[in-house]
């Protein structure tokens, strides 16, 4: 990677990477330490029109990365810039706009250079883990490129029909107010036929990104997430959490999502809401009759009589002791019996006559 800031430790040949950071007419650039109030080129003032240059404003390097990063964004996103190495730079004013944008990641940067920052470094007042862990970007430039500008398509709005930039009001992108969402996160709730046949509690913990109150920095917090599974619920029920994504600016967070499936389970298979149960029975019983003991789900045992004799289409239906109506928890489905018939693998010649007689008869 590339140095994020100009002056800064690492800054390598590809200077241009938030390089473009306006220049003060005393000369200095915004982010140094000088102090002294003078005029940004380039830069509109506070709460004027795109076109003013030279205005006054106080030096901020917050809002210098905020002109560069969406001066250079546009000029070398893939759709604007179609030279080989374009991508690359893309991606690398992406990771110098995730650090710079981040006082705690550039604070590190500026201290530690880059070493420090992927690294890891020294945290004086920690006990467990003396080492702080390492920062790692995650390769996403478009996610950085949506989140900072609101939309999918900024170029309607930012570029004129000439394909030349029309210049904001400085002091943050999207000055209008345009928000989109993030599309939903959606993730599986694996759940045993025996909470859904019961109903239980669910606590599921996340961890997403928390903007700060300057509305520029963020934060991971974990979150506890509560769902309160209903007797009766099918594979595919949906329950979503509105906006509990990560936050970030310009963006409206996220939904989640969680969609029920049904663990596999040792006994039952689930069809709507009836309970399929197989029988492993050998052919005496199938051909004379026998007493199936079967254990439910809410832990009763079952004396079912089988009278009939047991082909192999034949099945045995107990109403009442399947799965709970999610409407009416009060009403069941049915219990099926299906049978897995067992032959004897070899019979003697006096057997063999012997049943002849019988079945013949």
């Amino acid at each position: 990677m590339v140095g994020y800031w100009e002056g800064s430790r690492g800054w390598g040949r590809e200077g241009e990477v938030l390089a473009q950071v306006p220049k003060r007419s005393c000369g200095c650039p915004i982010p140094g330490s000088c102090s002294k109030p003078g005029r940004v080129e380039g830069v509109p003032a506070h709460g004027r029109g795109g076109n003013e240059v030279g205005s006054e404003v106080p030096p901020s390097p917050k809002h210098a990365v905020i002109f560069s990063y969406r001066t250079l964004a546009l000029k070398y996103h893939p759709l604007k810039c179609q030279e080989p190495w374009g991508p690359k730079r893309f991606q690398q004013l992406a990771e110098a706009y995730d650090v710079l944008s981040d006082p705690m990641k550039k604070g590190i940067y500026d201290k530690f250079g880059e070493e420090g920052l992927k690294g890891g470094i020294p945290l004086e007042f920690a006990s467990d883990n003396p080492w702080s862990v390492g920062y790692v970007f995650h390769n996403n430039p478009e996610k950085v490129f949506r989140e900072f500008f609101g939309g999918d398509n900024p170029f309607a709005e930012f570029f004129a029909e000439d394909g030349s930039e029309v210049l904001l009001p400085f002091g943050g992108p999207r000055g209008r107010g345009a928000l989109r969402q993030d599309p939903p996160i959606v993730r599986d709730l694996y759940v045993s036929l025996e909470d859904l046949f019961h109903g239980c509690t669910k606590k599921i913990k996340i961890s997403r990104r928390v903007m700060s109150q300057d509305g520029q920095t963020s934060t991971i917090r974990d979150k506890i997430l509560t769902i309160d599974v209903q007797p009766g619920w099918k594979r595919g029920t949906r329950i979503t959490f509105e906006k509990e994504g990560d936050q970030g600016p310009n963006i409206i967070p996220a939904d989640i999502t969680f969609v029920v499936q049904e663990k596999i389970h040792p006994r039952f298979k689930r069809i709507d809401n009836n309970l399929l149960y197989v029988a492993t029975i050998p052919l005496a019983k199938a051909l004379a009759g026998c007493t199936l003991d079967v254990w439910t789900l809410d832990g009763r045992l079952l004396n079912i009589p089988i009278n009939d004799i047991v082909d192999p289409k034949y099945y045995k239906t107990v109403p009442g002791e399947g799965m709970p109506l999610a409407q009416d928890p009060q009403r069941k489905g049915d219990l099926c019996i299906y049978f897995d018939i067992l032959f004897p693998k070899r019979l003697s010649p006096e057997v063999k006559t012997l049943l002849k007689s019988i079945l013949q008869s």
